[in-house]
């Protein structure tokens, strides 16, 4: 029987249940697939404070041990970064932390989210589970607003997971039947949707990756088994996939998307062999040339756009779209003019296109439309949209 994995939003929702109903939820999934994105998730829709411990970091001990009280000479000052107790052991600041956050907030929800749970060692994971439990350490005695989560990756042990290869501590049975297990899963749909969304103007993932894993969404995550990929000690992951994106971004602003060697090392890096390799070359065949930036501020931006490719060139009009509620509004004169003088640069077919995705925005038309009396750089990019409108016939300017 197959084991049931859960989307993100499926799983998002079946821990909300559990946690409802007074349980632990313990969420399985590969490494960088999104649990800790999950967690804060839930967080941010209880309107519920987060704590966050890892569990891969913890000591036996670190919970139980007592620690005699503190005097001033039990504290290293430094110049520049504060000062730091000098102990060998002591509670969990954390759980410090969280109880003092639970006495002044006593009607806001907390959510403890124990990360890495079986990277941890199987007496850390006793000590922690007797927490679990029976909500009590010592003296100290969670309080009810406190809602536990579990985070784990998979191991040999799990059904449906006979082939991972993690370095993890399985959980006794104990440990396995007072929790709920849910399983995640990469879900290249549900992923794209939440990567397209725009944040401060801009789309939260580089339109690059999105573009190519809505081409190959089977490389948004490649589950590390001992027989995929053989060759690769890396593979794809959500979050690799989140720093692939800063790296372009990066590497456009440095203006080193051109230089192949560099953009295939990074991508490997992050992506593994296989993957990387596939996305380097995808990325020189689409790359912009320039960045939004650069096309409205560099001197010889037209220049370069006109010696660009044409697939090229509307990448680089679509992300100068995209950034038009935020930093580059084409209602100011002088950006209306560059991308006036951008598009004309642009074939035929190409200025239609980008003018019927401005088709598909009538409030930016309207607002054009408002300032053209004012405005000439926008007047003259309204005119130069009206035209190519008519000459294709099937937009309404």
């Amino acid at each position: 029987m197959k084991v049931v994995a859960l989307t993100y939003q499926a799983c998002l929702q079946a821990t909300n249940v559990v946690i409802a109903s007074g349980s632990v939820p313990t969420i399985v999934g590969e490494a960088g697939i999104g649990k800790s994105a999950l967690v804060a998730d839930l967080a941010c829709q209880r309107h519920a404070k987060l704590f966050t411990t890892v569990v891969s970091l913890v000591e036996k001990g670190d919970l139980v041990i007592p620690v005699p009280p503190l005097t001033s000479d039990s504290f290293v000052q430094t110049e520049k970064y504060g000062s730091l107790a000098d102990v060998q052991f002591g509670y969990s600041h954390t759980l410090v932390a969280m109880i003092r956050y639970a006495e002044a907030h006593p009607d806001q929800e907390i959510i403890w989210f124990l990360d890495e749970f079986n990277r941890g060692t199987q007496a850390v994971q006793s000590e922690l589970m007797n927490l679990v439990l029976q909500r009590q350490i010592n003296t100290l005695t969670l309080p009810k607003q406190v809602h536990l989560i579990l985070a784990e990756n998979p191991d040999a042990t799990m059904a449906g997971f006979e082939q991972s290869r993690y370095g993890v501590t399985p959980g006794d049975a104990a440990i396995a039947d007072r929790t709920t297990r849910l399983v995640l899963t990469a879900d290249a749909t549900t992923w794209l949707a939440w990567a397209t969304q725009t944040s401060a103007g801009q789309p939260r993932i580089h339109p690059l990756v999105t573009a190519y894993l809505a081409e190959n969404p089977a490389d948004l995550h490649v589950v590390a088994t001992t027989n995929a990929m053989a060759d690769d000690d890396l593979q794809p992951t959500p979050r690799a996939w989140e720093r692939v994106s800063q790296a372009l971004h990066e590497l456009e602003q440095q203006r080193l998307l051109s230089q192949t060697a560099v953009v295939a090392a990074i991508m490997q890096g992050n992506l593994g062999m296989t993957v990387g390799t596939a996305f380097a070359g995808y990325v020189q065949e689409q790359r912009p040339g320039l960045t939004v930036d650069q096309a409205y501020t560099t001197a010889d931006a037209v220049a370069v756009f006109k010696a660009l490719a044409p697939a090229q060139q509307q990448q680089i009009l679509r992300l100068c779209l995209a950034a038009n509620a935020a930093e580059w509004p084409l209602t100011t004169g002088s950006t209306a003019q560059r991308f006036s003088e951008l598009l004309a640069a642009c074939p035929a077919d190409g200025q239609f296109a980008i003018a019927q995705q401005l088709a598909e925005e009538p409030d930016l038309l309207e607002q054009l439309a408002a300032v053209t009396a004012t405005t000439p750089g926008v007047a003259k990019l309204y005119q130069q949209l009206t035209t190519i409108g008519k000459r294709g016939s099937q937009i309404e300017v």
